[in-house]
């Protein structure tokens, strides 16, 4: 676990680069923290470095959005607004697993009892007094 760090809104784009070309198929990374800690802005930041163009949508009403990098299959999402985790068997949840998909999960807590064991967790958060910095820690 790393103590937490506060970035501007460039370093985490930064930090989101460098951590997406470490990410091998079947990694899966939660993503912890409140509304509008950044969750969403870091995995844009990620999918845009490895060569995502055009828009990348978040999946808070899809559930899932499927990029497809490098022979690699990056599966960003969403669980906000999941009323019952077994919803996940709905979207294929396990096929995404098997398939050795790099899973980035907002809100896994959601999840729980469907999802998988993380790779990585990564906890982003509010700045209690400056707008313009996200707290961001390693926890695993």
């Amino acid at each position: 676990m790393s103590k937490e760090k506060f970035l501007t809104e460039s370093e985490l784009v930064n930090l989101a680069s460098d951590f997406g070309k470490k990410l091998i198929p079947g990694d899966i990374v939660y993503l912890l923290g409140d509304l509008g800690a950044g969750k969403t802005t870091f995995v844009r930041a990620l999918l845009k470095s490895l060569g995502v163009s055009g828009l990348i949508k978040s999946p808070t009403y899809t559930l899932v959005e499927n990029y497809f990098i490098n022979n690699k299959i990056f599966s960003h999402l969403d669980l906000y607004r999941l009323k019952d985790p077994s919803e996940l068997e709905n979207i294929g949840i396990s096929d995404l697993v098997s398939n050795k998909h790099i899973l980035l999960i907002e809100w896994p807590e959601q999840g729980r009892g469907f999802i998988p064991d993380p790779t990585y967790i990564l906890e982003l958060s509010h700045h209690s007094s400056d707008p313009n910095f996200r707290g961001f820690k390693y926890v695993k």
